[in-house]
């Protein structure tokens, strides 16, 4: 083992233990700090289980580290037992990454609480395991061919996708946290991250203090990266306004009077005016949360659902921080609406605190396409 690598591999554990405990540290603090807001819904307990998939992956770099220093130092790194305990790890780290993706509010819609996508792409990553185990041990000494090892380009390829869907998952959070330098950062961290992995199937790439370093300084700075990002969503939740807090009265048409302390919003009233899409689209929300049980208290927002596009419950929140002009804490779809799975969300507020006109409440009842609504406040 050359003083080179053996500096990559003590350095990679080690940063990648700290990495992971800091991880673990900041989910536990979470967990008691935000356990009544955690606790609220279903939604809120992706956050912390986001940091914990992600804190799993970081260990999972401290095995390899050890592996891939055990390998070195007892001369066996050319055996395929060693090739199979890389791929190994490398695989089960794609899947907790991809699983914490699952958690991320701003992943890619097929990717985010979509458990049926998620349970495909794990299929994936398990036929590509098997791929590349079957490839290291049919191919043997055949394994490297112009300068290529064969049995590492599967693995190769899921890496470069989950690094792409990684890269647009921290680009647009921190994007919406107001921290664009970071999010372009994390692109060019995860570049370096798919780089890193290219000397594991083309030989002749680089030299081995270069890759090396690309190694570490990938690793490192993703690892500073996810810690940037465990840091915003502490900021987040403690941020976030609680559904026992908030109140929405609906007076008339387009006028509804609200109240978020969090947000500095006491008792303002809001006169949506023409736009009566996203008037009524509110009041739907406020009816089923108020009368409704279940799964009733919920609508589907999707193509074929009541609602036809996600677009109209951001058209709602950002109408309502320009009325109100909320600049500096402007409110968040998640903030007023909760996703509860299957593509359906429900309004945050608890029943008690919404009120709703009863000629208002009629007269709507009266003149919506949907039977349903006359029969929720009926009952």
């Amino acid at each position: 083992m050359t003083e080179v690598a053996q500096f990559y591999f003590l350095s990679h554990i080690f940063i990648s233990l700290i990495g992971a405990t800091l991880l673990i540290a900041i989910w536990h603090n979470i967990r008691q700090r935000f356990k009544q807001l955690l606790e609220e819904d279903e939604t809120q307990k992706r956050v912390d289980k986001g940091l914990l998939y992600l804190s799993f992956a970081m260990f999972v770099w401290v095995l390899s580290g050890v592996w891939s220093y055990a390998g070195s130092a007892f001369n066996f790194e050319n055996r395929n037992s060693f090739q199979f305990g890389i791929h190994l790890l490398s695989i089960v780290n794609n899947m907790f990454l991809l699983l914490a993706l699952f958690y991320f509010y701003y992943a890619p819609r097929f990717i985010y609480n979509n458990k049926k996508n998620i349970k495909t792409i794990l299929a994936v990553i398990v036929i590509t395991s098997v791929l590349t185990f079957s490839l290291s041990f049919l191919l043997g000494e055949h394994n490297v061919y112009n300068g290529l090892i064969l049995s590492g380009i599967p693995d190769l390829i899921l890496s470069g996708f989950l690094c792409y869907l990684l890269g647009i998952s921290l680009y647009r959070t921190f994007t919406h946290r107001g921290l664009k330098i970071v999010g372009l950062i994390s692109i060019l961290v995860l570049v370096l991250m798919f780089s890193s992995q290219l000397s594991e199937v083309f030989i002749n790439y680089g030299s081995e203090f270069s890759n090396n370093l690309i190694k570490i300084i990938a690793k490192s700075s993703l690892i500073s990266v996810f810690l940037v990002l465990a840091t915003t969503w502490v900021i987040r939740l403690a941020s976030m306004p609680k559904s026992t807090e908030m109140t929405i009265s609906f007076l008339d048409w387009s006028l509804v009077k609200i109240s978020i302390p969090t947000k500095g919003v006491f008792d303002q009233t809001i006169d949506f005016g023409s736009k009566t899409t996203q008037y009524k689209n509110l009041l739907k929300f406020a009816i089923r949360r108020k009368f409704g049980e279940g799964k009733s208290q919920s609508i589907t927002v999707s193509l074929g659902g009541e609602i036809k596009n996600q677009t109209y419950l951001t058209r709602i929140i950002e109408n309502i921080n320009t009325i109100l002009k909320l600049e500096n804490q402007s409110l968040e779809r998640r903030d007023l609406f909760t996703f509860i799975g299957e593509g359906r969300y429900r309004l945050r507020m608890i029943p008690n605190h919404i009120t709703i006109d009863k000629a208002l409440l009629e007269e709507f009842g009266n003149t919506s396409e949907n039977e349903d609504y006359k029969k929720l406040y009926n009952s």
